[in-house]
């Protein structure tokens, strides 16, 4: 399995709605696209500065591939992107996962 980690920072203020968009958008076709595991979206605030954080789970490269396109190592974008963030990482960060997300399995 591979998870994958997205960063990007918004003020404060919009970071309840950006985090809905995000999901409506990012979290909606990680879904949707096959070989998907799962995803989750972590918040919080520091100084003014929303800090948003997806984590994604994939079978593959080929299936991180099918949703990021040929370079799985680019941050992909989504038009009101612009709206909410502060700036625009170029690149995804991929591990090597082992584990389980089903309860009362360590």
């Amino acid at each position: 399995m591979i998870a994958r980690v997205w960063r990007g920072r918004t003020r404060a203020a919009d970071l309840a709605t950006y985090r809905r968009y995000v999901e409506e958008t990012g979290l909606s076709d990680y879904f949707r696209t096959a070989g998907n595991r799962g995803a989750f979206i972590f918040t919080r605030i520091e100084n003014e500065v929303g800090e948003i954080v997806t984590l994604s789970f994939w079978d593959s490269l080929d299936s991180i591939r099918a949703f990021a396109g040929d370079d799985i190592n680019k941050a992909r974008y989504y038009p009101e992107d612009e709206k909410y963030l502060l700036d625009f990482p170029e690149f995804v960060e991929h591990y090597d996962a082992i584990g389980s997300m089903s309860e009362g399995k360590r």
